[in-house]
Protein backbone atom coordinates (compact mmCIF):
# COMPACT_ATOMS: atom_id res chain seq x y z
CA UNK A 1 0.00 0.00 0.00
CA UNK A 2 2.87 2.33 0.93
CA UNK A 3 4.61 1.56 -2.39
CA UNK A 4 1.44 2.41 -4.32
CA UNK A 5 1.12 5.71 -2.44
CA UNK A 6 4.75 6.64 -3.22
CA UNK A 7 4.27 5.69 -6.87
CA UNK A 8 1.16 7.86 -7.19
CA UNK A 9 3.00 10.79 -5.64
CA UNK A 10 5.87 10.37 -8.09
CA UNK A 11 3.47 10.33 -11.05
CA UNK A 12 1.74 13.47 -9.74
CA UNK A 13 5.09 15.22 -9.26
CA UNK A 14 6.22 14.36 -12.79
CA UNK A 15 2.94 15.68 -14.25
CA UNK A 16 3.19 18.90 -12.26
CA UNK A 17 6.77 19.47 -13.39
CA UNK A 18 5.77 18.81 -17.00
CA UNK A 19 2.90 21.30 -16.80
CA UNK A 20 5.13 23.94 -15.22
CA UNK A 21 7.73 23.52 -17.97
CA UNK A 22 5.02 23.87 -20.64
CA UNK A 23 3.59 27.00 -19.01
CA UNK A 24 7.04 28.50 -18.49
CA UNK A 25 8.21 27.79 -22.02
CA UNK A 26 9.36 31.19 -23.19
CA UNK A 27 8.07 32.57 -26.47
CA UNK A 28 10.99 33.16 -28.80
CA UNK A 29 11.49 35.87 -31.40
CA UNK A 30 13.80 35.00 -34.27
CA UNK A 31 14.85 37.57 -36.87
CA UNK A 32 14.65 36.24 -40.43
CA UNK A 33 16.56 38.53 -42.76
CA UNK A 34 15.30 36.38 -45.63
CA UNK A 35 11.83 37.88 -45.11
CA UNK A 36 13.33 41.35 -45.58
CA UNK A 37 15.01 40.18 -48.78
CA UNK A 38 11.62 39.02 -50.08
CA UNK A 39 10.10 42.46 -49.47
CA UNK A 40 13.15 44.22 -50.95
CA UNK A 41 12.84 42.14 -54.12
CA UNK A 42 9.21 43.25 -54.41
CA UNK A 43 10.19 46.89 -53.76
CA UNK A 44 8.04 47.33 -50.66
CA UNK A 45 8.72 48.20 -47.03
CA UNK A 46 7.22 46.35 -44.11
CA UNK A 47 7.27 43.20 -42.06
CA UNK A 48 6.22 39.59 -42.35
CA UNK A 49 5.36 37.97 -39.02
CA UNK A 50 4.79 34.22 -38.63
CA UNK A 51 4.01 32.42 -35.38
CA UNK A 52 4.83 28.73 -34.91
CA UNK A 53 2.38 27.63 -32.20
CA UNK A 54 3.95 24.24 -31.54
CA UNK A 55 7.39 25.71 -30.90
CA UNK A 56 6.15 29.02 -29.46
CA UNK A 57 8.33 30.97 -31.88
CA UNK A 58 7.77 34.19 -33.82
CA UNK A 59 9.69 34.82 -37.04
CA UNK A 60 9.97 38.27 -38.62
CA UNK A 61 12.35 40.52 -40.52
CA UNK A 62 11.32 43.55 -38.42
CA UNK A 63 9.83 43.08 -34.95
CA UNK A 64 9.67 46.84 -34.39
CA UNK A 65 7.33 47.21 -37.39
CA UNK A 66 5.37 44.12 -36.32
CA UNK A 67 4.70 45.62 -32.87
CA UNK A 68 3.61 49.04 -34.18
CA UNK A 69 -0.10 49.82 -34.27
CA UNK A 70 -1.41 50.58 -37.77
CA UNK A 71 -4.96 51.16 -38.95
CA UNK A 72 -6.46 47.66 -39.47
CA UNK A 73 -8.32 48.43 -42.72
CA UNK A 74 -10.41 45.50 -43.95
CA UNK A 75 -8.82 43.00 -41.59
CA UNK A 76 -11.38 44.54 -39.20
CA UNK A 77 -14.01 42.65 -41.18
CA UNK A 78 -13.07 39.64 -39.02
CA UNK A 79 -14.26 41.13 -35.69
CA UNK A 80 -16.98 43.09 -37.51
CA UNK A 81 -18.35 39.81 -38.90
CA UNK A 82 -18.16 38.11 -35.51
CA UNK A 83 -20.09 40.97 -33.88
CA UNK A 84 -22.66 41.00 -36.69
CA UNK A 85 -23.35 37.30 -36.17
CA UNK A 86 -23.34 37.46 -32.37
CA UNK A 87 -25.78 40.40 -32.27
CA UNK A 88 -28.08 38.91 -34.90
CA UNK A 89 -27.51 41.85 -37.27
CA UNK A 90 -26.52 39.10 -39.71
CA UNK A 91 -28.49 35.87 -39.33
CA UNK A 92 -26.21 33.58 -41.35
CA UNK A 93 -23.63 33.53 -44.15
CA UNK A 94 -26.39 33.39 -46.80
CA UNK A 95 -27.91 36.79 -45.95
CA UNK A 96 -27.94 38.95 -49.08
CA UNK A 97 -26.82 42.57 -49.37
CA UNK A 98 -28.86 44.12 -52.16
CA UNK A 99 -27.05 46.38 -54.59
CA UNK A 100 -29.05 49.50 -55.48
CA UNK A 101 -27.35 50.11 -58.81
CA UNK A 102 -25.07 52.89 -57.54
CA UNK A 103 -21.48 53.25 -58.72
CA UNK A 104 -18.99 51.60 -56.37
CA UNK A 105 -15.19 51.59 -56.22
CA UNK A 106 -14.89 48.08 -57.62
CA UNK A 107 -16.95 46.17 -60.16
CA UNK A 108 -17.05 43.07 -57.93
CA UNK A 109 -19.07 45.08 -55.39
CA UNK A 110 -21.68 46.08 -57.99
CA UNK A 111 -24.04 43.14 -57.53
CA UNK A 112 -26.13 41.46 -54.85
CA UNK A 113 -23.71 39.77 -52.44
CA UNK A 114 -24.20 37.13 -49.79
CA UNK A 115 -22.53 37.79 -46.43
CA UNK A 116 -19.89 35.17 -47.25
CA UNK A 117 -19.16 36.70 -50.66
CA UNK A 118 -19.15 40.24 -49.22
CA UNK A 119 -16.43 39.17 -46.80
CA UNK A 120 -14.39 37.46 -49.49
CA UNK A 121 -14.51 40.39 -51.96
CA UNK A 122 -14.10 42.80 -49.04
CA UNK A 123 -17.18 44.88 -49.83
CA UNK A 124 -16.73 48.10 -47.85
CA UNK A 125 -20.30 49.45 -48.36
CA UNK A 126 -21.72 46.13 -47.08
CA UNK A 127 -19.65 46.28 -43.91
CA UNK A 128 -20.41 49.96 -43.38
CA UNK A 129 -24.06 48.96 -43.35
CA UNK A 130 -23.29 46.27 -40.75
CA UNK A 131 -21.38 48.70 -38.52
CA UNK A 132 -24.22 51.24 -38.59
CA UNK A 133 -26.74 48.55 -37.62
CA UNK A 134 -24.53 47.31 -34.78
CA UNK A 135 -24.16 50.88 -33.51
CA UNK A 136 -21.57 52.54 -31.30
CA UNK A 137 -22.72 51.14 -27.97
CA UNK A 138 -22.83 47.50 -29.02
CA UNK A 139 -19.66 47.80 -31.10
CA UNK A 140 -17.72 49.13 -28.10
CA UNK A 141 -19.20 46.49 -25.78
CA UNK A 142 -18.37 43.56 -28.06
CA UNK A 143 -14.88 44.81 -28.90
CA UNK A 144 -14.22 44.97 -25.17
CA UNK A 145 -15.49 41.40 -24.73
CA UNK A 146 -13.31 40.25 -27.62
CA UNK A 147 -10.34 42.16 -26.16
CA UNK A 148 -9.85 43.80 -29.56
CA UNK A 149 -8.13 46.99 -28.42
CA UNK A 150 -7.11 50.19 -30.14
CA UNK A 151 -10.29 51.10 -32.04
CA UNK A 152 -11.30 54.77 -31.82
CA UNK A 153 -14.76 55.81 -33.01
CA UNK A 154 -18.02 57.61 -32.26
CA UNK A 155 -21.40 58.15 -33.92
CA UNK A 156 -19.76 60.10 -36.76
CA UNK A 157 -17.11 57.49 -37.54
CA UNK A 158 -18.91 54.22 -36.74
CA UNK A 159 -18.90 53.20 -40.41
CA UNK A 160 -15.29 54.05 -41.35
CA UNK A 161 -13.06 54.03 -38.23
CA UNK A 162 -11.15 50.95 -39.44
CA UNK A 163 -10.26 52.75 -42.68
CA UNK A 164 -9.47 56.29 -41.49
CA UNK A 165 -8.57 57.98 -38.23
CA UNK A 166 -6.75 56.99 -35.06
CA UNK A 167 -7.60 53.27 -34.76
CA UNK A 168 -4.48 51.11 -34.44
CA UNK A 169 -3.80 47.38 -34.38
CA UNK A 170 -0.40 45.70 -34.66
CA UNK A 171 0.68 42.51 -36.41
CA UNK A 172 1.32 40.95 -33.01
CA UNK A 173 -2.24 41.80 -31.98
CA UNK A 174 -3.60 40.35 -35.22
CA UNK A 175 -1.94 37.00 -34.51
CA UNK A 176 -2.99 36.96 -30.87
CA UNK A 177 -6.61 37.59 -31.88
CA UNK A 178 -6.57 34.98 -34.65
CA UNK A 179 -5.04 32.41 -32.32
CA UNK A 180 -7.87 32.92 -29.84
CA UNK A 181 -10.42 32.58 -32.64
CA UNK A 182 -8.82 29.41 -34.00
CA UNK A 183 -8.52 27.69 -30.62
CA UNK A 184 -12.07 28.57 -29.48
CA UNK A 185 -10.90 31.04 -26.83
CA UNK A 186 -13.14 33.94 -27.86
CA UNK A 187 -16.42 34.46 -25.95
CA UNK A 188 -18.54 33.61 -28.98
CA UNK A 189 -20.84 30.79 -30.04
CA UNK A 190 -19.49 27.72 -31.80
CA UNK A 191 -21.84 28.53 -34.67
CA UNK A 192 -20.25 31.96 -35.18
CA UNK A 193 -16.78 30.44 -34.95
CA UNK A 194 -17.61 27.81 -37.59
CA UNK A 195 -19.08 30.40 -39.97
CA UNK A 196 -15.96 32.55 -39.58
CA UNK A 197 -13.60 29.68 -40.27
CA UNK A 198 -15.59 28.84 -43.39
CA UNK A 199 -15.75 32.34 -44.88
CA UNK A 200 -12.09 33.02 -44.11
CA UNK A 201 -10.80 30.11 -46.19
CA UNK A 202 -8.75 31.40 -49.13
CA UNK A 203 -7.04 28.33 -50.57
CA UNK A 204 -7.14 24.58 -50.01
CA UNK A 205 -4.56 22.16 -51.42
CA UNK A 206 -3.51 18.57 -50.72
CA UNK A 207 -0.85 19.75 -48.26
CA UNK A 208 -2.25 22.89 -46.64
CA UNK A 209 -5.25 25.14 -46.05
CA UNK A 210 -4.76 28.92 -46.09
CA UNK A 211 -7.31 31.15 -44.34
CA UNK A 212 -7.35 34.87 -43.66
CA UNK A 213 -8.25 38.39 -44.69
CA UNK A 214 -6.66 41.21 -46.64
CA UNK A 215 -6.75 44.93 -45.94
CA UNK A 216 -5.75 48.16 -47.66
CA UNK A 217 -5.65 51.73 -46.36
CA UNK A 218 -3.39 54.78 -46.33
CA UNK A 219 -0.78 55.14 -43.57
CA UNK A 220 1.76 57.97 -43.39
CA UNK A 221 0.82 59.00 -46.94
CA UNK A 222 1.66 55.52 -48.20
CA UNK A 223 -0.45 52.60 -49.42
CA UNK A 224 -0.55 50.13 -46.55
CA UNK A 225 -1.53 46.53 -47.14
CA UNK A 226 -2.44 43.67 -44.82
CA UNK A 227 -2.70 39.91 -45.16
CA UNK A 228 -3.49 38.13 -41.91
CA UNK A 229 -4.62 34.60 -41.10
CA UNK A 230 -3.42 31.09 -40.47
CA UNK A 231 -1.87 28.22 -42.40
CA UNK A 232 -2.96 24.69 -41.51
CA UNK A 233 -0.62 21.83 -42.45
CA UNK A 234 -0.62 18.12 -41.61
CA UNK A 235 1.65 18.79 -38.65
CA UNK A 236 0.52 22.08 -37.13
CA UNK A 237 -1.03 25.52 -37.59
CA UNK A 238 0.93 28.72 -38.18
CA UNK A 239 -0.47 32.22 -37.73
CA UNK A 240 0.73 35.10 -39.86
CA UNK A 241 0.37 38.83 -40.33
CA UNK A 242 2.01 40.59 -43.26
CA UNK A 243 1.98 44.38 -43.39
CA UNK A 244 3.59 46.28 -46.26
CA UNK A 245 3.87 49.85 -47.50
CA UNK A 246 4.35 51.18 -51.01
CA UNK A 247 4.04 54.74 -52.29
CA UNK A 248 2.62 54.08 -55.75
CA UNK A 249 0.86 50.87 -56.73
CA UNK A 250 -2.24 49.37 -58.30
CA UNK A 251 -4.86 47.08 -56.81
CA UNK A 252 -3.70 44.09 -58.85
CA UNK A 253 -0.04 44.65 -58.00
CA UNK A 254 -0.66 45.17 -54.29
CA UNK A 255 -2.85 42.07 -54.01
CA UNK A 256 -0.16 39.99 -55.68
CA UNK A 257 2.62 41.36 -53.46
CA UNK A 258 0.76 40.66 -50.21
CA UNK A 259 0.13 37.04 -51.09
CA UNK A 260 3.42 36.38 -52.89
CA UNK A 261 5.58 37.75 -50.08
CA UNK A 262 3.69 35.75 -47.45
CA UNK A 263 3.93 32.50 -49.39
CA UNK A 264 7.63 33.06 -50.06
CA UNK A 265 8.13 33.43 -46.30
CA UNK A 266 6.27 30.14 -45.75
CA UNK A 267 8.66 28.51 -48.20
CA UNK A 268 11.70 29.91 -46.39
CA UNK A 269 10.43 28.18 -43.23
CA UNK A 270 9.70 25.02 -45.28
CA UNK A 271 6.02 25.12 -44.38
CA UNK A 272 4.93 24.79 -48.00
CA UNK A 273 6.72 23.92 -51.24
Amino acid sequence: MRKIFILLNLILLINLNGNCQTKNQKIKEIVKSEFGNILDSLKVKGAILIYDVKNKTYYSNDFSWAKTGIIPASTFKIPNSIIALETGVIKNDSVVFKWGGEKRNFKKWEEDLTFKKAFQVSCVPCYQEIARKVGVKRMKSYLKQLNYKGMVFDTLTIDNFWLYGKSKFSQMQQIEFLERLYFSKLPISKRTENIMKDIMQIEKTKTYVLSGKTGWAMHNEMNNGWLVGYLETDNSVYFFATNIGKEETTMDEFQTIRMQSTKEAFKKLKLIK
